[in-house]
């Protein structure tokens, strides 16, 4: 069996979500998946239980009634996967501003050099983001400057959705006191990993923009991040983050 669980929450990702799944099957390394789709109404969760007849063995679906949030359809995620015997546990969006191909490098990352935790960052080696307008780059940028300052977490990109966590570093964190739901949920996972001590390790990628399907930005996933970071850092000096 797979040592390796990819975990890709979808809402309305039919136009992408088959061409990813056969993309990571396809890799040398053997990934299983599985996909957290929000009661998708375009139809991805039907895709998925038809592609499960051809890839029975890797591909696994978890639904989930509505659309709840992306740090919950994580959790959910990473709780089925703790259940099981995967060793590595990713998460990754299906939109393809994630390359499939990077997987091998971050878990490489993890098992060969011995990362806790690793992360395909967009900003170790400058501004590697393809197809984003400039004022979205200056705020994704200036936003991982921000988390750095107020939490002193060792990471440039700090917003970053693409990462391999090892089971255990999972195992250590109270999952159902994890907050929040938007890309807050990002910089909290990774601040309450840094503050327990697992390393980190920043794998340089090149994130290109969508160019299927919708994005799921918005105002008060923006905010949720801004005022979140100042939450976790008063709550870790009070001591009472968990």
């Amino acid at each position: 069996m797979a040592d390796a669980l990819v975990v890709i929450p979808t809402y309305n990702e039919i136009e992408n979500i088959e061409r990813l799944v056969r993309n990571i099957v396809a890799l040398q390394r053997d990934f299983h998946i599985l996909v957290v789709d929000d009661g998708s109404p375009d139809g991805t969760g039907a895709k998925i239980k038809e592609l499960q007849q051809a890839f029975p063995d890797s591909l696994h679906l978890l639904s989930r009634k509505g659309k709840m949030g992306l740090g919950t359809a994580y959790i959910a995620g990473f709780k089925w996967a703790l259940k099981k015997s995967y060793e590595y546990i990713f998460e990754m969006d299906a939109d393809f501003s994630h390359n499939p191909n990077d997987l091998i490098r971050l878990y490489n990352a993890c098992y060969k050099d011995g990362a806790d935790v690793s992360i395909g960052s967009r900003y170790i080696t400058g501004v590697n983001v393809v197809n984003w307008p400039m004022g979205r780059v200056l705020l994704s940028w200036g936003a991982s400057k921000y988390v750095r300052l107020i939490t002193g977490l060792p990471i440039y990109d700090t917003t970053a959705g693409f990462m391999c966590y090892k089971k255990k570093v999972l195992q250590s964190l109270d999952l159902d006191n994890i907050k929040f739901v938007g890309y807050a949920f990002q910089i909290e996972m990774k601040y309450k990993a840094y503050i327990k001590g697992w390393t980190m390790k920043e794998v340089p990628v090149i994130f290109t923009d969508r160019t299927k399907g919708q994005s799921k930005m918005s105002s008060g996933i923006i905010s949720e991040a801004v005022f979140g970071v100042l939450k976790l850092r008063l709550k870790h000096v009070f001591k009472k983050l968990t």
